[in-house]
């Protein structure tokens, strides 16, 4: 491939990233081209320049062609680092808002330490894959639906642990794919090693199971945390849950169908309230009310793959299945996160469920609404994903203290 052709191509998914095409059938590769490129811009820039650079010393007549769109691909690739970097305030404000201007106040007087170092550290520590510090017990049956009745749990490897809070991760997928160790990582490793027990569960997928299977896989691992987590240091009295995506529905429908026995069959009894929810790009519309994109959504995805029959035929079953249509005063605590870019979920779904919670929900709602991020924004290393990792730290800290009180020094 010619140097004008690399840069050709750098340009193009420079542009998708920047205004990234909707619609059903154009938002999936527009996704996947952007969200690759607005997370990896950093090192797209670097590979730029050194393309440039390279052509240039080996004595070659580099078009003007090709080193104009080298120019703008950097141009633009320095306004993607920008957006990211500007997560940092965009998520701060977000918490002042929702949580209040004392904030920091209670953060300071949790025991674990807040100050992450160095910028550059911000952005690297967080994210190691692989954390001699955490511990990850794997495959642990919670239900009796093999491989898709399993959860792992991560907690700190280097001191006792006991009395922990726990977080809850569930993945996204669509319904339909997906697994317990593909998403979610970088914040499991990050809360593991400041103190909690992170769980991370299979559940069932479509079309083999029709929906609700998913949230009563859910809910059944939360009766099963809450029944069995002590016995790997985790306090059962505070649950937090999380996920991305179809993960960032069943985490929030979770949290605001309290106690469904819909939800619930064969063990109606077992507490499945969840005390925060933080719900990453989340589906919280089956039922269409948020406009023409969910309407699209319900009748050609959810409809044919996940609830296996028309909204026409039991709208009643995609009302119940929709947490933007289900908010109460008891809802928990919620940090709700959704990039402005995302083409396959519209941003409009975030918006509709925060200004829910806001109206009739009496516990604290954060809202954070990220320029320049792509659906999946989160799922691998990222300026972005490092300052929204932190975000949930503090939101999560603040959710325990304000549940039980600070603790002793």
């Amino acid at each position: 491939m010619s140097f004008r052709s690399r840069q050709l191509l750098t340009a193009v998914a420079v542009a998708n990233a920047i205004r990234p095409a909707h619609g059903l059938r154009a938002g999936i590769p527009s996704m996947f081209a952007g969200w690759m490129t607005a997370e990896l811009a950093p090192q797209l820039l670097a590979g730029t320049v050194v393309d440039t650079a390279r052509e240039v010393a080996r004595g070659r007549a580099a078009s003007r062609t090709g080193l104009a769109l080298g120019a703008v691909s950097a141009a633009g690739l320095g306004y993607l680092i920008h957006q990211a970097q500007q997560v940092h305030d965009n998520v701060d404000e977000a918490l002042v808002e929702g949580l209040g201007e004392d904030y920091r106040e209670r953060l300071d007087r949790e025991p674990t330490d807040l100050d992450l170092g160095t910028p550059w550290k911000q952005l690297v520590w967080p994210f190691r894959m692989r954390d001699a510090s955490v511990h990850v017990e794997k495959n642990i049956a919670y239900t009796d639906a093999g491989r898709r009745g399993l959860l792992d749990i991560y907690r700190p490897a280097d001191r006792p642990v006991e009395g922990a809070p726990v977080l809850l991760q569930v993945h996204g997928g669509g319904w339909s794919i997906g697994n317990k160790d593909q998403q979610g990582i970088p914040l499991m490793l990050h809360m593991a090693a400041r103190g909690w027990v992170c769980v991370a569960i299979n559940y069932r997928l479509s079309p083999r199971d029709a929906f609700p299977a998913h949230i009563i896989d859910v809910k059944k691992a939360i009766a099963w945390i809450r029944e069995h987590i002590g016995e790997y240091g985790g306090d059962p009295s505070f649950l937090a849950v999380t996920g991305g995506s179809a993960g960032g529905h069943l985490a929030s429908l979770a949290a605001t169908s309290i106690n469904d026995p819909a939800f619930q069959p064969g063990f109606e009894d077992a507490d499945t309230r969840v005390d925060a929810c933080v719900p990453f790009y989340g589906v919280y519309d089956f039922a269409g009310v948020t406009g023409r994109n969910a309407t699209r959504m319900r009748d050609q995805f959810l409809a044919k793959h996940v609830m296996q029959k028309r909204y026409s035929e039991d709208p009643e079953a995609y009302e119940a299945a929709s947490p933007v249509l289900r908010v109460t005063p008891d809802a928990p605590p919620f940090l709700v996160l959704h990039g402005v870019n995302d083409t396959l979920v519209s941003v409009r779904q975030a918006r509709k469920l925060v200004a829910r919670l806001r109206e009739r929900s009496e516990s604290p709602v954060v809202y954070a609404e990220l320029p320049g991020a792509q659906h999946a924004f989160d799922v691998f290393p990222s300026i972005r994903s490092a300052h929204v990792v932190r975000a949930v730290d503090r939101f999560l800290h603040v959710a325990l203290h304000d549940a039980k009180g600070p603790r002793p020094a």
